[in-house]
């Protein structure tokens, strides 16, 4: 059987959290084993936020060793170096490039990461290293679209994730989370699931 280990971190707020709920969902509905392990870390929007989780593996912790992701999906730019070390060499990580400034930083005490310094240490893991700019979401009736949705439809088109859960029924498991919603939600997943992802040297890559 197939299987993936996911490690996904950002700040609260954005949703980190609720990606892996999805997953988990979908692995459920798909009878698929799975185990998902969340971290909060301050209890406020901005605080670091973390998500393991295992699919189609039976008999195993909920929790991901250094070096044992298969995918790592960051929701936040300098939080994506918290997250390097999980990954194995030549997995996938998927950056949503949101910057979220500490107060350090603001107050010009501590120096914030460049996207090249980030994508630049990802790949001098072994890794392949995809992009997604906050600027290429798409807009809804007027409406930018969801991000945890958006990357949760990138992910399941570009990473191994794809191998394990069909994407009609992940689309599925998202619309029956938020009924009212469900159209704007729909239409963020697969946008998602067609989106162009950037590789760290800035070409745009369409994995299929």
């Amino acid at each position: 059987m197939t299987t993936c280990d996911l490690v996904l971190v950002g700040v609260g707020g954005q949703g980190v959290l609720t990606i892996g709920d999805l997953l988990l969902r979908a692995a459920f509905a798909a009878d698929l084993p799975a185990s998902f392990c969340p971290t909060k870390g301050m209890a406020q929007r901005g605080g670091f936020v973390k998500a393991e989780l295992r699919l189609g593996a039976e008999g195993v912790g909920p929790r991901i060793g250094e070096g044992g992701a298969d995918v790592v999906i960051a929701m936040e730019r300098s939080e994506a170096l918290r997250a390097i070390g999980y990954l194995r060499p030549g997995g996938m990580f998927l950056l949503y490039d949101h910057v979220w400034e500490p107060t350090g930083v603001q107050l010009g005490v501590d120096t914030y990461p460049t996207l090249d310094e980030v994508t630049a240490e990802i790949e001098a893991e072994g890794a392949v290293c995809m992009v997604i700019s906050p600027a290429d979401l798409p807009e809804m009736d007027g409406t930018r679209i969801s991000p945890n949705v958006f990357l949760l439809g990138a992910a399941l088109g570009g990473t191994q994730l794809r191998d394990l859960l069909d994407a009609s029924s992940v689309e599925e498991v998202v619309a029956s989370r938020w009924p009212k919603a469900s159209k704007i939600n729909r239409h963020a997943f697969r946008a998602g699931l067609d989106a162009p992802r950037k590789r760290g040297d800035g070409e745009n890559h369409v994995l299929g």
